[in-house]
């Protein structure tokens, strides 16, 4: 919503576009059959196609809106995000114009109780979060679309029917042309929280809703205070309640605060209310100086999932196939991970480079991620939102104790997203390897970055399997041999030699001047870490097992060994 007098894509400092419905092909009789239709031009949808794209691999999107989604939306970006959008080719521009921040601040009745400081060093090429508002983000990852030339919109064009059969997805698609059938081999539903697409195959959404409200507020204002999560428990401007409140570009504040409880949501997004709710909150903040109301709406936390996000050849990504709590900044990067997780499994079986097995890996990896968000995210919610009496008894003294106590002061942690690990995954059958190693990322787990001389590890990986082997000068025959192997099983299979050298095409050596990067690693010569497309672990040897490593390639590429 936006205040009286403006129209509602009149921003005070982002001009939308708008995008004209183009006459479909299939008006004219075209029946193609696109190897991949997405549902959905949000940050999810748009990921997904330029994953697509990065691997040589055209796609459709289609948007029942003329422009992108309005409002500041999902405003904080993680550092795991940043590697997908770096992958993808789309990263310049979120540098360029986002805000990194490593810290945080919480406070009960205007005292300071925690301090956030996420992990950070100098062997990370990104921050830790960084705030952007949402038509930024779509208007980058649109830009990149354009530019990687694969990528074709169809704005305007709502999917009223879906017919998902085992050989492929035809849509039925309304637009201001005409009503067409849209053949697709793969649909990739990203239509977001009230997804057409789920009605139209009699899904639904399963897990808990909680009651408290929380008002979203977008304003401008010159307010000179860092790149910081402010969390306020209990302040005189919403007693009982909480504040939450981060710095974005172009001079605007995102402010959410609590709804008090029995307070009425249509009073509550009154423009009246808000200006008197929100100028109350800014004198608490410590700003007195003018400011300007751009933008608010109103949310609810949740906790639902389909049971499977896939359905045939329909595949769920985002909010369409999950909702969760916003605390801990979980919705977009754990829906960015999603898209780049079937984004690069797909476009390997489109390619015919993986079997389509690959894609039953999905949702078992995924869906973990959501549960793992919602085992965290509850624990952030019950405290953000108590749902019962009792719960805000128990709230009230943990915070009354935390402004003496330190022991207390850890139950404000927000608990920031972290990068699921893909440990119980088909495709790490080897963790039990782990065991072997004192230090290092585990099966699973997303790549431990170090910086090297003048570039970052996560540099030299490459879009297929990466096999990042330690040595002590030229690799062993046996080793040398296993790499050849298993670039002829992937066409895209990198070797990366630290310490050493290898005869392979296209192999990258790295120096290691210190042993930094093998201590990193836990490694010795002769360690082998197989590193997936997404940046995630797929197995770890301390000592090269061939028959095993294989394995778990064949797994990686969805194949029986």
């Amino acid at each position: 919503m936006r205040p009286e007098g403006r129209g509602p894509l009149d921003s005070l400092y982002f001009t939308y576009p708008h995008f004209a419905a183009e006459r479909a092909p299939e008006l004219g009789g075209d029946a193609t059959q696109h190897p991949a239709v997405i549902v959905g031009a949000g940050p999810i949808g748009m990921t997904a196609a330029l994953t697509l794209a990065r691997y040589g691999v055209r796609s459709v999107v289609l948007d029942a809106k003329p422009t992108f989604n309005d409002g500041s939306r999902a405003t904080c970006i993680a550092r795991s995000s940043f590697h997908i959008f770096e992958r993808i080719g789309a990263v310049d521009a979120f540098l360029a114009k986002s805000l990194g921040w490593t810290t945080g601040r919480s406070s009960y009745r205007g005292r300071e109780i925690y301090r956030l400081t996420m992990p950070d060093s100098e062997d990370e090429k990104f921050r830790p979060m960084y705030n952007l508002q949402q038509q930024y983000t779509e208007q980058f990852l649109y830009d990149a679309c354009i530019a990687s030339g694969r990528v074709a919109f169809r704005w305007q064009s709502e999917v009223t029917a879906t017919d998902n059969r085992a050989d492929g997805v035809t849509l039925t698609v309304e637009s201001p042309h005409g009503s067409y059938p849209l053949a697709a081999a793969w649909v990739l539903a990203a239509d977001g929280a009230r997804s057409a697409m789920r009605g139209q195959l009699g899904l639904r959404l399963k897990g808990d809703n909680y009651e408290g409200r929380y008002v979203i507020a977008d304003v401008k204002m010159a307010f000179d205070h860092p790149t910081e999560r402010r969390a306020l428990f209990d302040p005189a401007s919403n007693p009982g309640g909480t504040v939450l409140m981060h710095k974005q570009p172009d001079a605007i504040w995102r402010v959410d605060y609590q709804l008090r409880e029995g307070e009425s949501p249509e009073e509550a997004v009154r423009e009246a209310t808000i200006r008197a709710r929100v100028g109350a909150i800014l004198v608490d903040l410590g700003h007195r100086g003018p400011w300007e109301l751009e933008w608010w709406s109103i949310y609810t936390a949740n906790t639902l999932a389909l049971d499977d996000y896939r359905h045939g050849r329909v595949i769920f990504i985002g909010d369409s196939a999950h909702i969760v709590p916003i605390f801990g900044v979980r919705g977009l990067n754990n829906g960015l991970a999603d898209a780049h997780n079937i984004g690069w499994k797909l476009a390997y079986v489109l390619n015919g480079q993986a079997d389509p097995r690959l894609l039953d890996s999905y949702s078992p990896e995924r869906r973990g991620a959501t549960l793992d968000v919602f085992a965290n995210a509850t624990k952030s919610t019950r405290f953000m939102t108590p749902p019962t009496r009792g719960l805000r008894l128990v709230r009230e003294a943990v915070l009354s104790l935390a402004l003496t106590e330190d022991f207390a002061k850890g139950f404000a942690n927000p608990r920031q997203m972290q990068p699921y690990t893909y440990g119980r995954s088909p495709l790490t059958p080897f963790a039990c390897r782990d065991a072997e190693f004192a230090a290092g990322p585990g099966s699973g787990a997303a790549l431990a970055n170090v910086r090297l001389a003048d570039s970052f590890l996560s540099d030299h990986v490459g879009d297929g399997f990466t096999a990042l082997i330690f040595a002590d000068g030229a690799v062993p025959a046996d080793i040398a041999a296993l790499a050849a192997t298993m670039a002829k099983r992937d066409p895209l299979f990198r070797a990366v030699v630290v310490g050493g050298t290898l005869a392979h095409p296209g192999a990258v050596s790295l120096a290691d001047p210190g042993g930094r990067l093998a201590r990193a690693y836990g490694s010795v010569p002769g360690t082998l870490y197989l590193i997936r497309p997404d940046l995630h672990i797929a197995g770890r040897w301390r000592r090269a097992v061939q028959a095993e490593i294989l394995t778990a390639l064949d797994a990686g590429l969805g194949r029986s060994s």
